[in-house]
């Protein structure tokens, strides 16, 4: 199974801690706004699952709008929208992205689009601004999944978030059934009136 799973958030919020923490299962704190796209393979239930990730970084240029924006949406099976939970602002920018992603993609239930929600810098919990129940809260009325996490101090929680992820694409996989097409339709309309034909016999 090959996945693309782009990685969002304002700046600073531990985008690239997060991506390289799966990765390499360090921590590294200090990172340039630089775009990047990884590659990472790992088995779930005997598959092999592969990674591509793109660590994107964020212009405030109304980046929502633009065509970049939307071929990462259109790109990516996946998301994780990240904030610090000591920077409120990058909070409501997680909200503002759910609802662009759900209107860019092209999906067939946009609702079901595969997204999490990750409240990064827990060790730094003395300066928190939002609290774990906002981010809950946020994810149950966007249908989105959601952890908190410490990419500075676990890399067993980070893996749980991709881990998660990869679940929520599976099972949207399983419900994004294509619509069958005009043939398609024809084709299952006449082999329910032939059924009715030879059940009135």
């Amino acid at each position: 199974m090959d996945v693309n799973i782009v990685v969002m958030g304002t700046e600073s919020v531990g985008k690239s801690a997060l991506t390289v923490r799966l990765l390499t299962r360090r921590f590294i704190g200090e990172y340039g706004d630089i775009e990047s796209i990884y590659s990472h393979s790992f088995m779930v239930d005997g598959r092999e699952i592969s990674l591509n990730i793109w660590d994107s970084p964020y212009s405030e240029d109304s980046s929502m709008e633009t065509s970049l924006f939307e071929k990462k949406v259109q790109w990516a099976d996946g998301y994780i929208l990240v904030y610090s939970i000591c920077d409120r602002a990058s909070f409501n920018s997680v909200s503002r992205l759910i609802q662009t992603i759900k209107s860019t993609k092209d999906y067939l239930n946009a609702d079901k689009a595969p997204i999490v929600i990750v409240g990064n810098k827990r060790d730094l919990h003395h300066r928190r601004t939002v609290l774990s129940e906002e981010g809950r809260l946020l994810a149950l009325n966007t249908d989105c999944h959601f952890y908190e996490v410490s990419a500075a101090e676990n890399y067993h929680s980070v893996l749980m978030v991709f881990h998660g992820l990869v679940d929520r694409m599976k099972d949207a996989k399983l419900t994004t059934k294509k619509p069958l097409g005009f043939k398609g339709i024809v084709k299952s309309m006449s082999a329910v009136f032939a059924r009715r034909r030879t059940d009135s016999f």
